[in-house]
């Protein structure tokens, strides 16, 4: 039986609104104003929450990746790089500050057992597990042990990684999402039907991030029985990053959450009946009834 996570005031389960989840990630490119903005129209297009990523830059690369010369609008190497996307403790305060103040949740995926610690200064009320990191046996031990709900995302994994991880994270306070880690991803790589065999599979609530062009995969999902989205979002697609190109822009998320909403109405009962409103045309149209409603 599937079993709902509570996440603040708001619940992920069967039966509950979709909880959707937009993905700040790194498209702040650094900027704590560009994050506010985002926040904004998360909050203004109906999201439930927003999420960043957090990295330890020199436990989660190594100093030869770190040295290697990448051009960027922080520099000329790979280091400045991601030390650029990076928020400190400052910038962080100051999201705390703002999401509390725009009634929004936040929370972040932290890639290190560092970020963790960095993270929960700010009593964040769930923690992310990145497809990356859903192999990484100490950080899902890690996380574990703070005593939250975990979101687990699924690319790039099989069936028997994902039963290694959920035998260490356990099914209570746990939802998992379908995802393909590509970016943007191909229309034949979404592979919706998983999101049936991992609910059979698992008895936890059962998300989808989603990362192609577009929406109409991401309110399928919820069809298949997702109950739970994530996407990425930006400003502009055009801005500097390699997630741009797989967000949604405002008025994509807008799209996306006002379809969201209305699939439990489109839905319907599935009880067969004729509706009132369809008496008049029967009455126009039909030239013989055999048989009464």
């Amino acid at each position: 039986m599937e079993k709902k996570v509570k996440i603040e005031k708001k619940f992920i389960g069967s039966n509950e609104p979709c909880f959707i989840i937009a993905e700040i990630g790194i498209n702040h490119n650094g900027s704590i104003e560009i994050a506010k903005k985002m926040i904004d129209v998360a909050k203004t297009m109906g999201c439930d929450a927003v999420k960043f990523q957090k990295r330890t830059i020199d436990i989660v690369y190594t100093k030869e990746e770190l040295d290697i010369p990448r051009e960027s609008i922080f520099g000329n190497t790979n280091r400045q790089l991601k030390e650029g996307l990076e928020f400190d403790y400052e910038a962080y305060c100051e999201i705390d500050k703002y999401c509390k103040e725009k009634d929004i949740i936040w929370f972040a995926s932290c890639w290190d057992e560092a970020s963790v610690d960095f993270i929960e200064q700010f009593n964040v009320p769930c923690y992310k597990i990145a497809s990356a990191s859903l192999t990484d046996d100490n950080l899902l031990k890690y996380i574990k042990s703070k005593n939250k709900p975990i979101l687990l995302s699924t690319g790039m994994s099989s069936l028997f990684q994902i039963d290694h991880a959920i035998r260490i994270l356990g099914e209570d306070n746990l939802v998992l999402y379908h995802t393909t880690s590509t970016y943007p991803t191909d229309l034949n790589e979404i592979n919706l039907n998983v999101i049936k065999e991992l609910k059979e599979r698992y008895s936890c609530p059962i998300g989808y991030s989603g990362h192609e062009r577009g929406v109409m995969p991401s309110v399928l999902a919820v069809a298949y029985g997702a109950v739970s989205v994530e996407r990425h979002i930006t400003l502009d697609r055009t801005m500097f990053g390699s997630d741009q190109v797989a967000s949604l822009e405002p008025q994509g998320l807008y799209r996306l959450v006002r379809d969201i909403r209305q699939v439990p109405v489109v839905s319907g009962d599935g009880v067969k009946k004729v509706y009132n409103s369809e008496l008049p045309i029967i009455k126009k149209l039909r030239r013989k009834v055999t048989v009464n409603v």
